[in-house]
């Protein structure tokens, strides 16, 4: 919603998403511009989906079920679809059996990120909580691990993956967040080489999937 648009029918849509508990984000008209991707908007989009979201315990029982330890990845603040898209495209191939992410500061799951997921969507549970930290926590009492992907950490392809694992996956710019990065136990980094010192949040994700899937791979050959 655009902070520049003022009549009585935002100051309505403002009521009601209220009165119903829907999230609300002010942002400039440039920004509205690029979620409405070409279409026509009057200061105002709203992101309105039928899709299923999941709970912690439906993913634990997907990995259950496959008779494997639990691999979730936990998105923090990711607002842009096609990066979580892109993000639920790699979870799905990499054996994630679910994903968890915020009621805030994070994108849904919406009409453009089921097209760039690519049919990943409808195969990766996705749990949308209140409060990712306090989801951390939850995981850490059932026996999971669960690691920052950020810069200033181990050498991840140096780490053993293997068990019960959760990566947390930052936001462009931002990372993961202070208090999100205290409550991991750990913090592990992809090894720089160029001149550029962090990666698309998309491709940061995949690559972490990817270390995981290896270790998991070499421990089962042992």
């Amino acid at each position: 919603m655009s902070g520049g648009a003022h009549d009585g029918r935002v100051d309505k849509i403002l009521d009601m998403a209220k009165r119903a508990g829907v999230p609300v984000r002010f942002c400039d008209k440039p920004a509205l511009d690029r979620a409405a991707e070409g279409a026509t908007h009057q200061g105002c989009i709203g992101y309105a989906t039928d899709f299923g979201y999941s709970e912690l315990d439906d993913i634990f029982e997907v990995a259950e079920r496959r008779g494997e330890q639990p691999f979730i990845v936990i998105l923090d603040g990711i607002e842009d679809p096609h990066n979580f898209g892109s993000i639920l495209r790699s979870c799905e191939c990499g054996g994630v059996h679910g994903a968890v992410i915020g009621k805030n500061r994070q994108a849904p799951v919406n009409d453009t990120v089921i097209k760039v997921a690519e049919g990943a969507a409808e195969y990766v549970k996705v749990a949308r909580v209140v409060n990712i930290n306090d989801a951390i926590r939850e995981l850490k009492n059932r026996g999971v691990w669960v690691y920052a992907l950020d810069m200033g950490g181990a050498d991840i392809y140096k780490t053993d993956l293997t068990g019960a694992v959760a990566l947390v996956v930052g936001a462009e710019g931002k990372g993961v967040s202070r208090l999100t990065k205290e409550l991991c136990d750990g913090v592990l980094s992809l090894p720089m080489r160029g001149q550029i010192n962090s990666l698309n949040a998309g491709v940061a994700a995949a690559l972490g999937i990817y270390a995981k899937l290896q270790c998991d791979n070499k421990s089962r050959s042992e």
